[in-house]
């Protein structure tokens, strides 16, 4: 269905792509810092949080960036000009990876979350029932939380509380996605089961100066209802996908319906499993029939965003959470606005044509810019003015609003002079470093940008911090990673707090040490946790059931298990070689320099052995001339001066202590710091309903049974806490 608040769309801006470039997808040691003034109990702001998927530094204009045809983005520009641009935030390289240090505020090698999310992982490698998670941390303050949107930082299917695991990790209120894998679905190449698979590239039915397409047709709703559609109708079946509806081509409504029509079949943004979680612990699932479901993601997250916060008591103080889905793969055109020549061209666009991913990227965040403006005047956050622009007097609210992208942008997609090959999934610079702007009452001398260095992480503290919590450490019983960030906004001559920063990507653990298959997209790598997933990124497949092959050759059905063995595979039959991406990349860095840590696995016909690779970069980033690591800037670590070999050592040290500070504790499900009877009594809470994946999984095997009895048993008494973890 058509989203019910409506907003002018602006002109759009793309062009034609001319060249293509393909990718593979406060801790102890930090010095403390002055605790930032708490804010009085009688002016809690509400919080706005918004996170954009895969939307890196490179692609916003604002910052100086968007390549030639960057996207318009005026709602976050206004944002900006009345708040404040953090010009040096790194995230991680991933989505999951990212969301688990905001919503904890600890770094990856603490949560476990090291990669994105996918159906094989572990509940060990998921965001534990007893984490102190941002919902939990503000509800001490009296916050009411919403999570509208993807959520991925758990799944279902692995996780004891099954479709209700929102609620479980402290959320009041969660309308969104719980995808298999987090992210939105293949597209529906049958439009709906109007053709075979593989005929609509863009899950819907084009005009008919395209193979396939059509002007006329026949537009079904899941309700039975039906409307012909035209001439009247710019692209009837891409209007019509908005509508929630299926099209079926050059022909008139019938009734019964064709059989054929499929209401039951998941197409990208446009058709979506919902899944709501309310504060009594209920859940409602919707039926893919279900209007709701049948809206663009990004749509679909703002009404029901608006709902939530428009029905809040005047004086609760509540979080809304915004998490979009775009742009992440796959890339389909956003709905259509007829007054827009670009937007109705880009019907004629083939979604499976690599050349057009850089179009619909910038498609998909003007639609995004639009659905945040939107929002702010849909909860009367702004209004617009005469010319269709946003009003927007942060100093007339009680609502701080947070943007930030959840990583670099993928391959692709990323805009000159960003390196595509370093992009989303790699610590270097293209793949960490995100947009952050921060706009409120509290930001006082608006307009400005803030150059020193930011972790996404460090936004747990300020919503802290915006709550009124002194100190957010002693509210936390464990390591949190996260500093200070609210005397940037009050304290426009605020020095420099974080002084070092930390970004990692890794493997997650699944049962018996299984890992993603390798994935070649240009390069290999395994980033991408299923093969569908691999495939909406263009690639092909080369883990288990594939059907890969070079030079006629089929590769074996069971796939491999490492990028090396399929390299292997394809140079001894002909294949040409690719680059490898590593496993694990972990970067860390403090004011001048920045030191890479990549780990590979290496293969030969019997073994497979850890290669890492340390690289060392020295770091000068001004905005109008970015510092990015490309291959073949790293420092020759045999030939470095004394104050590059001072800093080597430095970050080696500094990577060292921050691995010291985590502390095995075999036992210790509930994460304590201590084994004791209460983890006993626990465990039996969760082997005794499932006995599959749980946090008291000890060894990974997938299983919650006496195996984690005996460990946990064996370790009885042991305390962890003075170590730190």
């Amino acid at each position: 269905m058509r989203s019910t608040l409506k907003s002018p769309r602006t002109p759009l801006l793309i062009a034609a792509i001319t060249s293509l470039m393909i990718i593979g997808c406060s801790d102890s040691s930090q010095a403390p810092e002055p605790a930032a003034p708490p804010v009085p109990a009688e002016t809690k702001p509400n919080i706005l949080f918004m996170i954009l998927d895969d939307v890196g530094m490179d692609q916003l204009e604002i910052f100086g960036f968007g390549g030639a045809t960057p996207p318009a983005t005026p709602a976050i520009a206004q944002l900006a000009n009345a708040g404040v641009s953090f010009t040096d935030t790194w995230s991680m390289p991933a989505c999951s990876v990212t969301r688990g240090t905001l919503f904890e505020g600890r770094f990856p090698l603490r949560t476990n979350i090291k990669a994105a999310l996918g159906s094989n992982d572990l509940v060990n490698s998921m965001t534990s029932p007893y984490a102190t998670t941002l919902p939990k941390l503000l509800a001490k303050q009296g916050y009411e939380s919403a999570l509208i949107g993807k959520f991925h930082i758990a799944l279902q299917q692995n996780y004891p509380a099954g479709d209700a695991l929102v609620h479980d990790l402290g959320w009041d209120y969660f309308a969104g996605w719980l995808d298999e894998t987090g992210d939105p679905s293949s597209i529906d190449t049958t439009a709906g089961g109007v053709a075979p698979p593989g005929t609509y590239s863009c899950g819907f039915v084009p005009g008919a100066n395209l193979p396939n397409g059509a002007d006329t047709g026949a537009c079904y709703h899941a309700d039975g209802s039906c409307t012909e559609q035209g001439v009247n109708v710019v692209v009837p079946g891409r209007s019509c996908r908005d509508e929630g509806g299926i099209f079926d081509p050059n022909t008139n409504c019938q009734s019964p319906r064709p059989e054929r029509l499929n209401f039951n079949q998941l197409n990208a943004h446009s058709v979506s499993p919902v899944t709501y979680n309310f504060a009594d612990g209920s859940v409602e699932k919707l039926p893919l029939t279900d209007p709701r479901t049948r809206q663009f993601r990004a749509n679909f997250a703002i009404d029901a965003a608006a709902e939530w916060i428009n029905s809040r008591a005047p004086d609760q103080a509540w979080m809304a959470t915004v998490s979009f889905a775009s742009i992440h793969t796959p890339l389909v055109q956003p709905p259509v606005d007829p007054n827009s020549p670009v937007s109705v061209a880009a019907s004629d666009l083939d979604c499976a044509n690599p050349l057009a991913q850089r179009v619909l990227s910038n498609l998909m965040i003007e639609t995004l810019d639009l659905e945040i403006a939107r929002l702010l005047v849909a909860t009367g956050l702004a209004s617009y003015n005469a010319d269709g622009g946003l009003d927007y007097a942060p100093e007339s609210t009680n609502t701080m609003v947070v943007i930030i992208g959840d990583n670099g942008s993928l391959g692709l997609t990323a805009k000159a002079p960003f390196d595509v090959g370093r992009s989303k999934g790699s610590a270097y610079q293209t793949g960490v470093w995100v947009p952050l702007v921060v706009s409120g009452p509290l930001v006082n001398n608006p307009g400005r940008q803030v150059s020193a260095m930011v972790n996404a992480v460090d936004l747990y503290a300020l919503f802290g911090e915006i709550a009124g919590i002194t100190d957010v450490q002693a509210e936390v019983p464990r390591t949190l990673d996260a500093v200070s960030m609210l005397p940037y906004l009050t304290n426009p001559e605020q020095a420099a707090i974080r002084h070092w920063n930390y970004t990692e990507i890794g493997l997650n653990y699944q049962p018996n040490e299984v890992i993603n298959g390798p994935c070649i997209v240009g390069a290999c790598t395994q980033i991408p946790n299923i093969r569908s997933i691999c495939e909406d990124n263009n690639g092909t497949w080369w883990g288990e059931d594939n059907d890969a092959s070079t030079n006629g050759v089929l590769a074996p059905t069971e796939g491999f298990e490492y990028c090396s063995q399929a390299l292997d595979f394809v140079t001894k039959n002909g294949g040409d070689e690719f680059d490898i991406s590593p496993l694990i990349s972990i970067a860390v860095r403090n004011e001048g320099f920045k030191l890479v840590e990549n780990t590979f696995k290496d293969c030969d016909p019997d073994t497979c052995i850890d290669r890492v690779v340390l690289e060392l970069y020295e770091i000068d980033e001004p905005l109008n001339t970015p510092w990015l690591d490309r291959e073949g800037d790293e420092l020759p670590l045999d030939q470095l001066s004394a104050s590059q070999q001072e800093a080597f050592t430095e970050l080696t040290n500094q990577l060292a202590a921050i691995r010291a500070s985590v502390i095995d504790c075999p036992g210790d499900g509930n994460i304590d710091g201590v084994v004791d009877d209460t983890d006993l009594q626990e465990w039996e809470k969760y082997a005794s309903s499932t006995g599959l994946s749980s946090v008291y999984d000890f060894n990974f095997d997938g299983l919650t049974d006496a195996l984690d009895e005996a460990i946990i048993t064996a370790n009885i008494g042991l305390d962890c806490r003075a170590s730190g973890t």
